[in-house]
């Protein structure tokens, strides 16, 4: 189980990998004063999370919200740590956009840095590779390690936002092509549900990354500040274009709406007019289907034609005026 929880467990020295550390010796290395550990973890079990505190002294209710996930994006800063949490996010690989959520927990102390992975976010060794490509960047240390952990997962947001901006342009076209569907209505609803739950992942990074960039932690050098403040522009960017989204997928919806309420109202009014169309001749033919016996032009010998000629007439007159006013 420890084997299927680690993903990845090394010692840097000046930006360079110099080892590759297992878990029984993660606190052995630790104690090696001129090199940082970094240690990747998936779902860990709590027998690995409880090795990794007591390895590392990490705090219990860090422990605890790492084990349980499902935890909202903050920064907990502790006497000597601090504990990260982000939303990640991806579109899943099937042919209909759904985006699947999951957690990243990061654990940032002297020399140190675990993160902690759940759901189903593409693994971090796409991060680790960037970094160990860029040895003088990685020897700043766990600071520019944790940059770039949450340079990873914001940048993820993108190809989502421009996702649903497309799907939101396309809905667009949908709506004012002349066609109006309910079905547009339930997708509209979809997406805007997918727009909130990106704005409730993303708006607390900005506070997050905020306090990183302003920090006086010793845990992230002074050049490497600058990086977070990145981050904080990018989160803010994200932010905006969820909101901007928001507020055009609520346009779409009103829109829809009232394009089908004057759907209907054409449908009501082409149904009234053809109900007085076909009045007029229910009137003719029941009045003189009373059977009275003495009503005029009933011995009359043009009178059934002229009935007729008169129903059509006044059909034709009514049919004409409704074309007119565009009832019909």
């Amino acid at each position: 189980m420890a084997s299927q929880s680690v993903i990845n467990s090394a010692a840097y020295h000046n930006g360079i990998r110099v080892a590759d550390v297992p878990l029984a010796d993660l606190g052995d290395a630790w104690n090696h004063s001129d090199r940082f550990i970094w240690v990747g973890l998936y779902e860990p079990s709590e027998q690995v999370l409880s090795f990794i505190q007591q390895a590392f002294g990490l705090h219990d209710l860090a422990i605890e919200d790492a084990h349980n996930a499902h935890q909202r994006p903050k920064l907990e800063v502790y006497d000597d740590s601090m504990f990260v949490v982000m939303r990640t996010a991806k579109l899943s690989a099937g042919g209909d956009r759904r985006i699947e959520f999951g957690e990243t927990h990061m654990f940032l102390g002297p020399r140190y840095v675990i993160t902690v992975r759940h759901g189903s976010l593409q693994s971090h060794v796409g991060v680790r590779a960037r970094c160990e490509s860029t040895p003088n960047l990685l020897a700043k240390g766990e600071g520019f390690v944790a940059h770039a952990v949450m340079d990873f997962v914001v940048d993820q947001y993108f190809p989502i936002i421009d996702a649903l901006e497309a799907e939101l342009d396309e809905l667009e076209v949908h709506i004012f092509s002349g066609v109006s569907e309910r079905s547009v209505t339930a997708r509209i609803y979809h997406l805007r549900r997918d727009l909130l739950a990106i704005m409730q992942a993303v708006s607390p990074l900005i506070d997050v990354s905020s306090r990183l960039a302003r920090t006086n932690s010793h845990l992230i050098s002074a050049d490497a500040r600058p990086y977070f403040q990145d981050i904080h522009d990018h989160v803010v960017c994200i932010a905006g274009l969820v909101d901007s989204l928001q507020q055009l997928s609520q346009t779409a919806l009103e829109s829809n709406l009232a394009l089908i309420s004057v759907s209907q109202n054409d449908d009501t009014k082409r149904l009234a007019a053809w109900a007085a169309i076909l009045a007029v001749p229910t009137l003719v033919a029941g009045l003189y289907g009373m059977n009275f016996k003495y009503m005029p032009e009933t011995g009359w010998v043009w009178g059934y034609p002229a009935s007729l000629a008169m129903m059509g007439l006044l059909c034709v007159a009514l049919y004409m005026r409704f074309r007119s006013v565009d009832w019909l």
